[in-house]
């Protein structure tokens, strides 16, 4: 077996820059590249599009873009891919990398996808209780769009054995899609906890992409790196024994450092000596980080706990529509006239006997964030973009934001700009909420291809 992989980033998320992919498939020198593309809400808002549009394929929309990037690198050096750009239809999406890697003339590639996260059909007879609030999760019924379990590296691990050379998931763990590759290379059993869970902690500070070399690290002032407009994504050097080095492809911006490996070590980990993840419980506490070089830093010290009898299941509803808009003032008395446009439209608000459960009329520049809490004192801006948003329902009354907007233009303070909308200024709001499935009740399963 292999005494050393070298693992590399391909994306962070479904919007995540395409070069710095292009590059470690190119110059990385890796035995796999892997790309996470899905985040809390991604597979609820594609069952939300396919409804409106069945032609949806419901697969990562950049999918063929990021694919014709790096296929021919990883067919040339030998770099298997593993990606959740699958969805909520990992098939099509193998189908569709097939059809990519025939158009360049590349045969005989396996192409694996792996499916079962989706138990939408399931989800009210296999979960109890909503995690937030205690609610049975039968009171979801009314509004449920679709129900994914965070599966886990097995299955990969399963078609990569199966010679699969490109793997292609629905919904599975971040760290999951990182930690394939170790298990299947080193030949961990999944019930090892303290390898399995060094190798999943590894996964986590890759997951994020460029976040460990550099990016929304960058405080100028305070914290700079070099080339922040050319950020690479990590490629991490692992051993049989679950320690790494996390490093980058050379003459990239950004940087490897420890304030960075350690500001994504944290990332989202609410209780560092237990990160619950489908394989294993990650315990960060004993890690021990040392910068061997430029862009260079050793991890060791990751383990883990035993793995839980449950898998979280993620559960989309439908709870109403947001409409939204937004107008500008600029230049000495911006602030005051944007105060005047919030009492014009919260009247014709009412006029109009707009239904929201909340409204919020912000200015951004000024209280858009912070909100309430911002201090009273805060400097006038000379320029202000007075944001409207009205959380609603039905369509019809989120609508009635951007009409009550437009009415600004000619019927509203002096010196209002309006911008000319070009797309729908309401949308649907997906809700989130969690829940626990037995383990052993959502088997995944595998489909192959070949190019």
């Amino acid at each position: 077996m292999n005494q050393t992989l070298r693992i590399g980033s391909g994306a962070a998320w479904w919007g995540d820059r395409v070069e710095p992919a292009a590059l470690n498939a190119e110059h990385g020198a890796l035995d796999y590249l892997c790309f996470e593309t899905m985040a809390e809400a991604t597979v609820s808002a594609a069952q939300v599009r396919l409804r409106r549009d069945s032609s949806f394929a419901g697969y990562d929309t950049y999918l063929d873009e990021r694919m014709r990037a790096v296929l021919p690198a990883c067919m040339r050096h030998g770099t298997r891919i593993i990606s959740n750009q699958g969805w909520i239809n990992p098939t099509g999406a193998a189908e569709r990398i097939v059809q990519l890697l025939r158009d360049a003339g590349q045969h005989g590639v396996r192409v694996a996808a792996v499916c079962g996260s989706l138990i939408t059909d399931r989800v009210l007879e296999l979960a109890d209780r909503v995690l937030e609030n205690g609610a049975p999760v039968r009171s979801l019924a009314p509004d449920l769009i679709s129900a994914e379990v965070y599966l886990g590296a097995e299955p990969i691990v399963a078609a990569l054995r199966a010679g699969a050379q490109i793997v292609v998931t629905g919904r599975v763990a971040d760290p999951s899609i990182f930690l394939a590759p170790m298990m299947h290379g080193f030949g961990w059993d999944p019930l090892d906890h303290e390898r399995v869970g060094a190798g999943s902690a590894i996964g986590h500070l890759l997951e994020c992409g460029a976040q460990v070399t550099g990016g929304y690290f960058c405080d100028p002032g305070f914290k700079e790196l070099p080339e922040p407009w050319n950020f690479a994504f990590p490629i991490a050097e692992v051993q049989s024994d679950g320690t790494a080095v996390i490093t980058k492809v050379a003459g990239s911006g950004g940087g490897v450092t420890l304030q960075t490996v350690k500001e994504q070590m944290l990332y989202e980990v609410h209780d560092p000596a237990n990160y619950l993840t489908p394989d294993v419980v990650v315990d960060f506490t004993q890690a021990r980080l040392e910068q061997i070089g430029p862009d260079r830093v050793r991890v060791t010290g990751l383990t883990g706990k035993p793995r839980t009898p449950t898998l979280k299941v993620t559960i989309g509803c439908a709870e109403g529509f947001i409409g939204e808009d937004m107008f500008f003032y600029a230049g000495p008395g911006a602030l005051r006239r944007a105060q005047w446009a919030r009492k014009i439209l919260q009247e014709r608000f009412r006029i109009v006997q707009l239904q929201a459960e909340e409204l919020r009329i912000d200015f951004l520049g000024l209280n858009a964030i912070h909100g309430a809490a911002t201090p009273a004192d805060a400097v006038e801006p000379y320029e202000v973009a007075v944001r409207v948003a009205a959380r609603t329902k039905t369509r019809a009354e989120a609508a009635k934001v951007g009409r009550e907007v437009d009415g600004m233009a000619v019927s509203g303070i002096a010196h209002t700009g309006k911008r000319v909308p070009h797309q729908e200024r309401w949308r649907e709001v997906i809700g989130l909420w969690s829940a626990l499935v037995p383990r052993e009740a959502v088997p995944a399963h595998i489909c192959y291809f070949e190019s």
